[in-house]
């Protein structure tokens, strides 16, 4: 009687509990049905998911376009594009042509490099502002408030934005790289650092200056392409002239074939002549190309041999002949005396 009853009971619960089972399933598969969900949970996930393949995709097509551009435009010599100055036709392998080549290679490099974070900048703003919209963020209202932030963030980093603007003209025009010696700003040294924003310069004394981009408004660059070491090589007044200029032509030519400076000469030394003379001395000027910023060390190089040449050949210097004073005495009841004395 006992296991009677209880089935009783057991089957009665089921009859209650079958059609809340029926009732759970169909409301979950009216929930599933519903296109508002199906937008929720399948369409939109898997838009967003469209989205940042996409975005990577791209990300990673124009990261390899950048970086094969780059690698055969310094493959290439001279490139398609104007990325080094053309001072002739096919160069031959020299230290001048090697230095001018790294320099072009090392300013593709820094090209390619800005290029693809401006690529990646680009895609992955699309793609944030792509996902915010599947999200539903009204992202019309979003972009105008970016505008007017962005208009008030360039009055008040108008600065940051010139230095940045200034630094990449600056790379595509090529006006100067690391190692070039420039003068700006009443500043004269080594470039040692260029950024988008800063380019540090050292001057002659070791100290390390931080130029702006920007605040650039003139700028000489002593080492572009190649340098000039111009020498002053005064005589005295009293030396032959043509002695003398034919003494320091033989040294310098002398000194152009030693193997100290030969490899960082450009074409050949070049003797001037008298370029100036006054009481005391005459100055006679040569002039010899050579690698950038090579040409410091050039012109001690070659003074050096062309002042011992003048001491050899007995070419008087400035300071160096005899002086001659004249007394005359017009002492009062004396005799009048004319007398030289050295």
């Amino acid at each position: 009687m006992f296991s009677l009853t209880q089935f009783s009971l057991s089957a009665s619960a089921r009859s209650v509990s079958v059609p809340d089972v029926d009732e759970a399933v169909d409301s979950v598969t009216s929930w599933w049905n519903d296109p508002t969900t199906r937008d929720i949970f399948v369409t939109r996930p898997l838009w967003i998911l469209l989205i940042l393949i996409i975005a990577l995709v791209l990300h990673l097509v124009v990261r390899r376009i950048i970086t094969k551009a780059a690698n055969n435009a310094i493959n290439s010599p001279g490139g398609a594009l104007p990325l080094r100055r053309r001072v002739g036709a096919a160069k031959p392998d020299t230290a001048h042509s090697r230095s001018q080549e790294q320099r072009r290679q090392q300013r593709i490099l820094t090209l390619a490099n800005v290029g693809r974070s401006a690529a990646a900048i680009v895609i992955w703003v699309w793609a944030v502002l792509a996902v915010l919209d599947q999200i539903g963020v009204n992202v019309a209202p979003l972009v105008a408030s970016a505008g007017v932030v962005g208009v008030a963030l360039g009055f008040g980093a108008q600065s940051l934005v010139k230095d940045f603007l200034s630094g990449i003209f600056m790379l595509l025009e090529n006006q100067y790289g690391v190692g070039d010696v420039i003068a700006v700003n009443d500043i004269e040294g080594t470039v040692e650092h260029v950024t988008m924003r800063i380019t540090t310069v050292r001057d002659i004394d070791g100290t390390l200056w931080y130029v702006r981009n920007g605040d650039i408004d003139l700028l000489g660059n002593q080492s572009d392409v190649y340098s000039v070491a111009r020498l002053e090589i005064p005589v005295s007044i009293q030396a032959d002239p043509e002695q003398a200029a034919s003494v320091v032509e033989a040294a310098m030519q002398d000194a152009v074939t030693r193997p100290e400076i030969a490899d960082k000469l450009v074409g050949e030394a070049t003797m001037l002549g008298i370029s100036k003379f006054d009481p005391e001395c005459a100055t006679l000027r040569v002039m010899v190309n050579t690698l950038p910023g090579e040409q410091w060390g050039v012109s001690r190089f070659m003074t050096a041999v062309i002042l011992e040449a003048l001491h050899t050949h007995g070419v008087p210097l400035p300071g160096t002949e005899p002086t001659y004073i004249r007394h005359l005495d017009h002492t009062p009841g004396g005799e009048n005396t004319d007398a030289d004395q050295q």
